[in-house]
């Protein structure tokens, strides 16, 4: 299955368990609206240099559509599908009135300049503007999109309007109506959801060994937040390279190595290890927060872990999952480990809509909140139902809150 079968493959799990007649299995199957777009980019030396971008709304039956922007080479239609329709599952797990929402463009952002990628930026705003506003669809980051990619399209969108619409995106700088804690939020929204977990398993988070495969914002942010907790990270990677050390990374000492040089290679203790091998070390937690399909049905076997703890978008196939089960490992999906970050988007939202922002001991406190209250949803329907896995629990919730609404609008 590609990415995109394996997201309908999970709906149609969860959508079992409830007992959904066909028609409502279809109407949370298909995207509501796609749209694709080629636009030209004037380059540095004068060329012009044709892309091509996408933007999907999965739904909207619970509100506006939210989901981020990436700018990679892989990027296609089945991937924006597959991911906005996890967005709608995100957000609805988590109690958020948005439905899902995606886009990119298929580039190398690491051959552009900054100038070339500014420009870029605000030519795909100019392409999708007509179905996103702070109304219809909110953007925000996603791979290789960052806080000032974000202001250069609020600006853009800005100027197309003739007014400041901050809400229209999120994720952006805070001097622009950014939220405070929006950076570290997907970490701090995986950490809540663990500690929920550790607390109804019997696992103790101190002391825990850890395991973070992806070493870029969530998966470093993640290393120094469940460090803070006592945790023992004893193996961290990156694209290129895995560090083990069974006494312990110096987590601050890895962040600083590779916030300078991009790479943890330099980092000068424990053993160099390729990326995969991570993977097979005895753990308490494992968070893979690198890309999806990483633990698949070639390395399953070798995971030696009790948790896993989804940062990454889709990062376990339904192959693994199968053989994590039959090894009695609990997976904490990605619609739920990794909803963090929308949550916090979504209170970056209304600030913006309100234009009275909150200190950083405000969002986290309402963030710990919100993501305990899904996971105990998560684990009592779990308990009622008796399915297999958290995963399916996890699609269920967020399953029953989309067709709710879409029943009260008379949609099915």
């Amino acid at each position: 299955m590609n990415f995109y079968e394996t997201a309908l493959y999970q709906i149609k799990r969860a959508t079992k368990v409830l007992g959904y007649d066909e028609a409502t299995v279809e109407a949370l199957l298909a995207p509501k609206r796609a749209l694709e777009v080629n636009f030209t980019v004037k380059m540095d030396d004068g060329r012009v240099k044709l892309f091509k971008g996408y933007r999907v709304q999965h739904t909207d039956a619970l509100g506006p559509a939210k989901g981020g922007i990436r700018f990679h080479p892989s990027v296609d239609f089945d991937e924006v599908k597959a991911l906005s329709t996890l967005m709608s599952f995100k957000c609805a797990v988590v109690g958020l009135p948005y439905g899902g929402g995606k886009g990119g463009v298929k580039c190398n952002p690491k051959e552009l300049s900054e100038s070339e990628l500014e420009r870029l930026s605000r030519a795909y705003i100019r392409a999708i503007s007509q179905i996103v506003s702070s109304e219809k669809d909110i953007p925000a980051p996603d791979v290789y999109t960052n806080p000032k990619i974000m202001g250069w399209m609020m600006d853009e969108f800005s100027t197309l309007k003739g007014y400041n619409d901050f809400g229209f995106i999120t994720g952006k700088p805070l001097s622009v109506g950014g939220s405070e804690g929006r950076v570290s939020a997907t970490a701090r929204g995986c950490l809540f959801v663990t500690k929920a977990a550790c607390e109804k398993l019997g696992i103790a988070i101190h002391g825990a060994k850890v395991v973070i495969h992806g070493y870029g914002n969530a998966g470093s942010i993640a290393a120094s937040q469940f460090a803070a907790l006592g945790a023992n990270i004893i193996a961290i990677a990156d694209s290129k390279t895995g560090v083990y050390d069974p006494q312990g990374i110096d987590v601050e000492l890895a962040n600083k190595i590779k916030a300078e040089t991009g790479s943890l290679e330099n980092y000068p203790h424990g053993e160099k290890v390729a990326p995969g091998d991570i993977f097979k070390y005895e753990c308490d937690i494992l968070i893979p927060a690198s890309f999806e399909g990483v633990i698949n049905g070639n390395n399953a076997e070798d995971i030696n872990a009790k948790i896993v703890v989804e940062v990454a978008n889709g990062p376990i196939t339904p192959e693994a999952d199968g053989i994590l089960a039959k090894k009695n490992v609990i997976v904490l999906p990605d619609i739920l480990a990794s909803a963090g970050g929308v949550t916090v988007s979504y209170f970056e939202w209304v600030q913006n809509r309100m234009g009275y922002y909150w200190s950083p001991e405000e969002v986290d406190e309402k963030l710990e909140k919100l993501m305990y209250k899904a996971f105990n949803e998560i684990y009592q329907l779990k308990q009622e139902t008796n399915c297999e896995d958290f995963r399916v629990a996890a699609f269920a919730v967020a399953a029953k809150k989309i067709v709710q609404a879409m029943k009260d609008r008379g949609w099915v």
